[in-house]
């Protein structure tokens, strides 16, 4: 069963998804491949696109296969009004970069495969903040981030794709040791949408953890769903999941 969450950073005070960026944000730090993409662009994004009380909505899949499903996923996320979607276990080889959906109601997906077609990972940007990334980082067929300018914030979407629960301890703590590693080396001016098929139960108790867990879950908490907690609990990071019934 897919276990799919959405975590952000955790402002004192103000349990969000986003913090604002202090300052004006950079490309400097973008990535090398991301210009050889087209994805790395010398034009900030309209500064009008944000306003006051704005919003941004995130969302995350675990398909199965994305084979022969991105068109019939595109039409859900305009429906829906998503601006990203994060996706898991696309069966897809290879990566890149393109557009799916029609004009005016197209996403634009940046995806990670590997050569044995199995797992594989991708990030759906709306259309209308194509612009807005700055790079592309690919990490393995289950790790992949995005960094987003949005007017003056940037936004680090991180999609990922957990160990299963059959693998050996050894193998998932590697894979959540190396994501603590990237999230904690992005500057804390910056903002962090942490998002995916974690393959762990968190539970629906928030004992001990009541800064990140925000007390709506169902059923009990599991072994990787410590692991998940913990990670949050370390980063500072709130599970969005969890701040509003289902």
């Amino acid at each position: 069963m897919a276990c799919n969450y959405i975590f952000g950073f955790n402002p004192v005070g103000a349990p969000t998804c986003l913090r604002k960026q202090v300052g004006k944000p950079s490309l400097n730090a973008a990535q090398p491949d991301a210009k050889e993409e087209g994805c790395v662009h010398d034009d900030p994004p309209r500064a009008d696109k944000l306003r006051k009380g704005w919003s941004f909505r995130v969302g995350t899949w675990n398909f199965d296969s994305l084979t022969g499903r991105s068109s019939e996923l595109v039409e859900a996320l305009a429906d829906r009004r998503m601006d990203v979607a994060c996706v898991q276990e696309t069966l897809w080889r290879g990566s890149g970069c393109r557009f799916f959906g029609a004009i005016g109601k197209r996403y634009k997906l940046f995806w990670m495969g590997s050569k044995a077609k199995t797992d594989g990972v991708g990030i759906f940007v709306a259309e209308k903040w194509a612009d807005s990334v700055a790079s592309v980082e690919r990490h393995s067929e289950r790790v992949l981030v995005l960094k987003m300018v949005l007017g003056d914030c940037l936004l680090n979407v991180f999609t990922v794709y957990a160990s299963h629960s059959v693998k050996p301890d050894e193998v998932k703590e590697s894979f959540w040791n190396k994501v603590f590693h990237l999230v904690s080396c992005i500057p804390q001016n910056e903002m962090v949408v942490f998002a995916g098929d974690m393959n762990g139960h968190i539970g629906s108790s928030n004992v001990g953890y009541d800064g990140t867990h925000g007390g709506f879950g169902y059923g009990s908490r599991n072994a990787d769903g410590s692991r998940i907690l913990e990670f949050a609990d370390g980063l500072n990071l709130v599970i969005c999941n969890t701040l509003f019934t289902k």
